[in-house]
């Protein structure tokens, strides 16, 4: 019998509610299937309302986000561009102990991410967040070894692009971040992690290009990655299983440490060449 997903988003028609759908059911072969969906409001990006997103979709428009949660076996949570809009649209998912799916940038402040992570806990529910670049083919294929240094540049904005490269940065070196800082030029920015046990990373923002990774390991071996690959054809998979066994893939405390990141990262654009600590 095919299970029901149901999308909460702020506003349907971008980028990740338009690709989703087709992929989970490619991927699930037809096990699971997006079968409502709930904006808070119609999309700003001159596209489709609600209510044509969800005619173009085959999908079943809710209007209530306490009707998709009762009538969805499981749940993933958009707003990919606007993470300060987590916090209101998860409240009732959150404690209605379905497994929860919930995308991209997870949360605008630490304390936030971390109310998040606690208000699941107490009523439950199973969730998790990540990027899909935590799942690119090559990340995967590294050796399991020490990381002592990490470089990575890639296309967009930082306002929603950073994610991308702080999520697989954490996921390589492994320590508590203690501070971040920013430079850049017209177009391009440069932001310096600094974690415990004198390990760094360095995220270049570029506008345009593929997203590269270079490691270097604490035994001195480096391995260049030119581009990153079959990310959301691994991340869509990822979710399904979540889905599926309710084993959660990405650690909390990863998220958490990413919204600290990020956090830090955004006070640092203000003042160039200054480190900003994290508490």
């Amino acid at each position: 019998m095919c299970k029901k997903i149901g999308f909460i988003d702020y506003y349907l028609d971008e980028w990740h509610a338009n690709n989703y759908p087709a992929w989970i059911e490619k991927a699930s072969a037809g096990e699971y299937k997006v079968a409502y969906a709930y904006g808070e409001i119609d999309s700003p990006l001159g596209g489709r309302t609600t209510e044509q997103w969800c005619a173009d979709m085959g999908v079943e428009k809710v209007d209530t986000i306490e009707d998709i949660v009762e009538k969805s076996d499981v749940l993933l949570l958009l707003s990919p561009d606007n993470p300060e809009m987590h916090w209101p649209l998860c409240q009732k998912p959150l404690r209605a102990g379905k497994r929860i799916y919930v995308d991209k940038t997870f949360a605008p402040t630490a304390q936030i991410a971390k109310d998040l992570f606690a208000l699941a806990e107490a009523h439950n529910t199973p969730m998790f967040s990540s990027s899909a670049l935590r799942f690119a083919k090559e990340l995967g294929a590294l050796p399991e070894k020490d990381v002592r240094f990490v470089v990575l540049s890639g296309p967009g904005d930082p306002s929603n692009y950073l994610i991308h490269q702080i999520e697989p940065m954490v996921q390589l070196v492994r320590e508590k971040a203690q501070r971040v800082q920013f430079n850049g030029v017209e177009g391009a920015s440069n932001f310096i992690v600094d974690f415990e046990n004198g390990k760094m990373g360095t995220a270049h923002l570029l506008g345009d290009g593929p997203f590269q990774t270079t490691v270097k390991f604490a035994d001195g071996e480096v391995i260049a990655i030119p581009e990153s690959t079959e990310t959301f054809d691994r991340l869509i998979p990822a979710i399904l299983r979540f889905f599926e066994t309710g084993t959660i893939p990405v650690d909390k405390n990863e998220t958490i440490t990413i919204a600290e990141i990020l956090e830090a990262a955004h006070k640092a654009e203000k003042i160039p060449g200054t480190w900003v600590d994290i508490e």
